[in-house]
């Protein structure tokens, strides 16, 4: 075995480190496909999350084998955000048995963050990137999230990093009593002065801005959170307003003034790659969610009316599952809300930290 590590440059190579993906989930029954229109643009240098970023991606080969692959970032808006030295490590998947390469690549990736001055890393939590699943391997999961086999955890630890933040995953199957609660809600909002205004309703030459603004400061104290870019939320609504993602994600009104933003988008299950004879079951439909709520108004049920609305909307759809999607551990305020809602958990993540200074 001869292992080299290679940065990928150009577009037919870049190519090859989005799609390596469908390679490794190739045995799974139901996979989503790798989002190259989103990622090959990030790579190339021509979307705006690079902005205030530097990206180098990387990969393992064994002789023309491909093997790993990751991208190492340093993510300036993270840094200036929370005064901490960290890099992340994003997009990692590899094949079984790649121990050797894995961990050739984990340092390489590691040094060239550390020869940026930084002092750690972080994967499963960064620019796109999301957790890594603990326990429910063979569930197909809202699109946003990761799958990945339970090797990896070893693959990760023995590359030298530690378990830093666990996470959960909600969700909600649709009940006539859960709706009921759900239309009390948004009618006990709007009584109180509240009102649940979807994205189409909001001027588009200010929607993101606004959205982003009241993401960044709902978000502002959420553990490993990354401020967003006006560009970045406006992109995301352009790739999802074919799922109907300015329906089901709303803004919340107290009066005039902005209190609450609800991120709602449909999964698109027309898009999942199957194995022969493998039918989704109703529970894998559902979607994604993100929520916040300014300071000022939190205890005042704004949470439970925006996810409500979106709910309902879902409901009209034909959606008979959702998802409150993930939360962490220890952030209970939010953990009561998904109970609230209905939900139940259904799966764990964990990210990890290597510390480059042992």
């Amino acid at each position: 075995m001869t292992l080299t590590v290679e940065e990928p440059k150009g577009e037919d190579a870049l190519t090859a480190f989005v799609l390596f993906q469908n390679e490794v989930n190739a045995s799974r029954s139901a996979r989503w496909p790798a989002n190259l229109p989103l990622l090959l643009p990030i790579l190339m240098g021509e979307s705006p999350f690079v902005r205030e970023r530097e990206l180098r991606p990387l990969v393992v080969r064994d002789g023309e084998k491909l093997l790993v692959r990751a991208a190492a970032v340093v993510d300036h808006r993270y840094i200036g955000h929370w005064n901490e030295k960290l890099g992340h490590i994003v997009f990692f998947e590899a094949l079984p048995g790649t121990q050797q390469a894995v961990r050739l690549l984990l340092d390489e990736a590691c040094a060239w963050l550390e020869g940026k001055g930084l002092s750690a890393a972080r994967t499963g939590m960064g620019m796109l990137d999301f957790p890594y699943v603990i326990d429910a391997y063979e569930a197909l999961p809202p699109s946003l999230l990761r799958q990945n086999p339970a090797s990896y955890h070893v693959l990760i630890k023995q590359a030298g990093f530690e378990a830093e933040k666990g996470m959960v995953d909600y969700k909600i199957r649709v009940r006539p009593e859960l709706v009921a609660r759900w239309e009390s809600a948004l009618e006990g909002a709007r009584r109180s002065g509240y009102a649940i205004v979807p994205l189409r309703d909001v001027p588009a030459d200010h929607r993101a801005k606004l959205f982003a603004d009241l993401w960044n400061e709902t978000f502002r104290a959420h553990w490993g959170w990354t401020p967003l870019s006006e560009d970045e939320v406006a992109l995301f609504f352009m790739l999802l307003e074919m799922v109907g993602v300015l329906e089901t994600s709303v803004i919340a009104y107290e009066g005039d003034e902005p209190v609450g933003m609800l991120f709602v988008a449909q999964d698109m299950p027309g898009l999942v790659a199957l194995a022969p004879g493998r039918v989704l079951d109703a529970s894998e439909k559902m979607n994604m969610l993100g929520i916040g709520v300014r300071e000022k108004s939190r205890g005042r049920g704004v949470n439970y009316a925006m996810a409500s609305y979106a709910y309902l909307e879902l409901v009209r759809r034909g959606l008979t599952w959702l998802s409150y999607t993930l939360v962490l551990d220890d952030n209970w305020p939010s953990r009561r809300t998904a109970e609230g809602l209905g939900a139940e958990v259904c799966a764990n993540y964990l990210v990890y930290r290597r510390n480059f200074r042992r």
